[in-house]
């Protein structure tokens, strides 16, 4: 499993990554819900469990996808500061640039 995260949303991440309530957790990227052929996505600390997989980003931070759904595999996490701040997942090695 693949997941890509941008230098924007690395900077965002790693602030959370580093509170010390966060301290042993790792990011999780979810689906929230799917229709078709794209899903949305959502993101959370989490400890890793028996169905997912951590995966090693180029940024150093360490992402959980459950095993086996197609949609995570090649998530990319953004972080914009315009038109409104905050983080944006898509799947674009699914055809799923972005929310609708």
């Amino acid at each position: 499993m693949n997941c890509k995260i941008t230098r924007n949303a690395a900077k965002v991440l790693q602030e959370e990554i580093n509170n010390p309530e966060n301290e042993g957790k790792f990011l999780r990227v979810f689906i929230t819900h799917s229709h078709g052929d794209h899903a949305h996505y959502g993101m959370k600390m989490d400890d890793p469990g028996a169905n997912d997989e951590v995966v090693e980003t180029d940024k150093g931070i360490s992402v959980i996808l459950e095993k086996g759904i197609d949609l995570l595999d090649g998530v990319r996490i953004d972080y914009f500061y315009v038109p409104q701040e905050g983080f944006a997942i898509s799947n674009p090695t699914k055809g799923n640039h972005g929310d609708h």
